[in-house]
C-alpha cells in the first residue's frame, strides 16, 4: 500500500477537478458529495498506509513517482517520503479535513457559490499533501506556496465584501515575507549540500559548518513565522477570519498554520546542531504564546478569540520545538486539531443558528437551544484549558515540563499563557451559552441546533477531544508514550530528560492549580456577577483599550511599514512620470521632429534628388581638398 501513497493527494485533485470544470452543472448536493469523499478517500489509504508502516521493520520508505529537474549540477526527482511524521499527518490533514468537508456540507448549503468553496478546498488540502509528503524542500515549497494562495482565495472566498479581499491579500502578503526567508535557506542548503533532498542532506548535515547550519535553521524559521503566524508575522491570521468558518477550522487547526512545525521537525537536525536558532525558536514562541494569550482577553468576536488561541498555541508548539521537544509538539498539535477544529466548528454552529451574528456580546443563554453544540465546546474548552485527563492537559504538561527542563523562566512564561487561555475560553463559554439572551427577537426565534451533517463531525472531534491524549501518556505512570516512540527515528539528535519524577508531578499538580484557579476566577465574573464587555464605542480603562485594540500593532505596522513604503512609491512614480518618462519621451520627440524635417526633403522630384547630389559630390571635394 505504501507504493500507492500518489493516490492521498491524487483524490483531492481529482476532487478539485470534477468541482472545477462541472461544479455549475452539477447539483449542490453532488459537489458537496464528490469534494468530501475525495478527502475521506485520501483517509482511508493514509489510514492503511500508516498501519502497514507500524508493522515494517524499515520505517521510512522513499516513492519515486517520475524525474522531474535533471542536469549536471540539479537533480530532484519527484519523490514521496512515507515515514512515522509523513504517515501521522496524512492522518490529521485527512482526518480532519474529511470532517471538515462534511460539515461544510451544510454550512454553505445555501451559499451561491458553494461548488466554487469546495473547488478550493480540495485544492488546498491536495497542496498541504504535497508539502508533507515531498521527499525534498522544493516539493514542500511547492506545497507550501499552494496552501498559502488557496489560503488567499478561502479567506476572500465572499470577494464582494472589500474587507474581507483586504485580509486576504494581507494574508498572501505577510506569508511571501516568510516564504523568501524560506526559500533562501533552501538555496543555503543547497549551497552547502549539493542537494535538497531530506535522504541526501539530513545525513552528512552534522559534518556542516556551525554557522552555516545556524543560518540555514534562522532561514527556515522565517518561514515558518509566516506560515505558523509568529510575532512578527501573526497579524494575518486574526483577520483570517474574514473567510467561512470552515476555512478558519481548516486553516487554523489541522493544516496550513502546521506546516511550520512540520517543517522543522522534518529539519530537526539543524535546530539540534544550532543552540543559538533553537534558542531563537524558543523564545519567539513563548513570546508569541503570552502576547497573543494577553490579547484574547478582552476580544469580543467569537472567531477572533479563536483565532488569538491559535496564535497562543502555536507559540507552545515553538517554544516545544526551541527546547527539543519534537514529539511533544507533535503531539500538541494532533490535540490541537482535535479541540480547536472543534471550537471553529461550533462557533460556526453558533453563528449560523446567530444569523451571521459573531460578538458574544449579543450572544447569551443559548446553550439550551444548542445541546450538540454546546456539550461538544464545552468539552473542547475543557481540553484546550488543561483539564485533566483530557487531550489538552497531557500534550501540553509534556511541553512545559520540557520546557522547566530547560529554563525555568520560559516555564514560567508558558505557564502564564496557559492560565490566561483557561481564562479567556471559559469567558467564551459563559458569554455565549450562559446568563440571558442578549441579542434580538428575531435572532431568538432563529434559534436551532445545526443540521446532522454539521453536528455529527462535532461529535467525532469531541469524542477524540476526551481521548486523544492517549497518545502521549506520560512513562513515569507507567505508560507507554506512544507519540514519542512513534517519532523517535527521525529525532537525529536525542536530548533525553533526566527529570526526577517528584518534579514532574509537582509540574502537573501546579498546571492543574492554575488552570482550576483561572477557570474559577472566569466563573465568577462571568457567571456569579453576570458581568458582559462594554458595548462598542464605551469608553473602556486605558489597559483594557490597549490589549482590546492589539496592542496596536496593525496601526503601528501602518505607520512604520505600509505609509513609508507608499510615501516612497509616490516618490518613485513622480521621478519616473517627471523625469525619466521626460527623457524618454523627449528623445523620441527629438527623433519624431527631426524625421519630420528630413521627411520634407523627400519630394519625389528627380530634379532635386540631382542637384542635392551634385551639392553634397562638391562638398566632400571641398572637404578633401581643404
Amino acid at each position: 500500500m505504501i507504493q500507492l501513497v500518489a493516490l492521498v493527494p491524487l483524490f483531492p485533485l481529482i476532487g478539485f477537478l470534477i468541482n472545477g470544470f462541472f461544479g455549475k452543472k452539477i447539483s449542490k448536493s453532488l459537489a458537496g458529495l464528490i469534494a468530501t469523499l475525495a478527502v475521506a478517500a485520501s483517509f482511508v489509504v493514509s489510514l492503511l498506509i500508516f498501519f502497514e508502516l507500524e508493522h515494517a521493520e524499515v520505517k521510512s520508505h522513499v516513492v519515486t513517482i517520475f524525474s522531474w529537474f535533471n542536469s549536471d549540477t540539479l537533480k530532484i526527482p519527484f519523490e514521496f517520503v512515507v515515514d512515522p511524521l509523513s504517515s501521522w499527518f496524512l492522518l490529521i490533514i485527512t482526518g480532519i479535513g474529511s470532517l471538515i468537508h462534511l460539515y461544510s456540507t451544510g454550512y454553505m448549503h445555501d451559499d451561491e457559490g458553494f461548488a466554487r468553496f469546495f473547488t478550493y478546498l480540495n485544492l488546498f488540502v491536495f497542496f498541504m499533501l504535497l508539502l508533507v509528503l515531498g521527499n525534498n524542500y522544493l516539493i514542500m515549497f511547492v506545497g507550501w506556496e499552494g496552501v498559502g494562495l488557496c489560503s488567499y482565495l478561502l479567506i476572500g472566498f465572499w470577494f464582494k465584501n472589500t474587507e474581507y479581499n483586504n485580509a486576504a491579500k494581507k494574508a498572501f502578503i505577510m506569508n511571501r515575507i516568510g516564504d523568501l526567508g524560506f526559500l533562501l535557506g533552501i538555496i543555503l542548503i543547497f549551497i552547502t549540500f549539493g542537494s535538497i533532498s531530506y535522504n541526501q542532506v539530513f545525513p552528512i548535515a552534522s559534518g556542516a559548518n556551525g554557522t552555516t547550519v545556524t543560518a540555514i535553521a534562522l532561514l527556515l524559521f522565517i518561514g515558518a513565522m509566516g506560515k505558523s503566524a509568529q510575532l512578527p508575522l501573526y497579524t494575518w491570521l486574526p483577520d483570517a477570519m474574514a473567510g467561512p468558518t470552515p476555512v478558519s477550522a481548516l486553516i487554523h487547526a489541522a493544516t496550513m498554520v502546521t506546516a511550520g512545525i512540520y517543517m522543522i521537525v522534518r529539519s530537526n537536525i539543524f535546530y539540534s546542531m544550532s543552540e543559538i536558532a533553537s534558542e531563537f525558536v524558543a523564545v519567539i514562541g513563548v513570546i508569541t504564546a503570552l502576547f497573543a494569550a494577553v490579547i484574547g482577553l478582552f476580544q469580543n468576536d467569537i472567531k477572533k478569540v479563536l483565532a488569538y488561541s491559535t496564535v497562543s498555541q502555536l507559540g507552545l508548539m515553538f517554544l516545544g520545538l526551541g527546547v527539543g521537544a519534537y514529539s511533544s509538539s507533535v503531539f500538541h498539535v494532533t490535540t490541537h486539531a482535535f479541540f480547536k477544529a472543534l471550537l471553529f466548528l461550533g462557533a460556526g454552529s453558533v453563528i449560523h443558528a446567530m444569523g451571521g451574528e459573531q460578538d458574544m456580546r449579543k450572544m447569551g443563554g443559548i446553550s439550551k437551544h444548542l445541546k450538540i453544540t454546546y456539550a461538544t465546546m464545552a468539552i473542547a474548552t475543557l481540553a484546550i484549558s488543561g483539564f485533566p485527563g483530557l487531550s489538552g492537559f497531557f500534550s501540553k504538561d509534556e511541553i512545559l515540563a520540557h520546557t522547566y527542563e530547560h529554563s525555568p523562566v520560559l516555564w514560567f512564561v508558558g505557564q502564564v499563557a496557559s492560565m490566561l487561555t483557561a481564562f479567556y475560553m471559559f469567558r467564551l463559554l459563559f458569554l455565549t451559552f450562559f446568563g440571558s439572551f442578549r441579542g434580538t427577537h428575531e435572532q431568538e426565534h432563529h434559534l436551532h441546533e445545526s443540521p446532522s451533517s454539521m453536528t455529527i463531525p462535532l461529535i467525532v472531534l469531541a469524542v477524540l477531544s476526551l481521548v486523544g491524549g492517549v497518545l502521549g501518556l506520560p512513562e513515569f505512570w507507567g505508560m507507554t508514550n506512544w507519540m514519542h516512540h512513534h517519532l523517535d527515528v527521525l529525532i537525529l539528535h536525542k536530548n533525553p530528560s533526566t527529570m526526577p519524577h517528584d518534579t514532574e508531578w509537582m509540574l502537573m499538580g501546579i498546571a492543574v492549580a492554575s488552570a482550576l484557579a483561572t477557570i474559577y476566577v472566569a466563573y465568577v465574573i462571568y457567571r456569579q456577577k453576570h458581568i458582559v464587555p462594554l458595548p462598542e464605542g464605551e469608553k473602556m480603562p486605558t489597559l483594557q483599550r490597549i490589549i482590546y485594540h492589539k496592542f496596536y500593532v496593525d496601526e503601528i505596522y501602518d505607520a512604520l511599514v505600509r505609509k513609508p513604503l507608499d510615501a516612497m512609491s509616490a516618490a518613485f512614480k513622480f521621478i519616473d512620470t517627471k523625469f525619466i518618462d521626460a527623457v524618454v519621451n523627449g528623445v523620441g520627440d527629438a527623433v519624431n521632429g527631426g524625421s519630420g524635417l528630413v521627411r520634407k526633403l523627400q519630394t519625389g522630384h528627380i530634379g532635386f534628388y540631382i542637384f542635392a547630389m551634385v551639392i553634397g559630390i562638391i562638398s566632400i571635394l571641398f572637404f578633401v581638398f581643404n
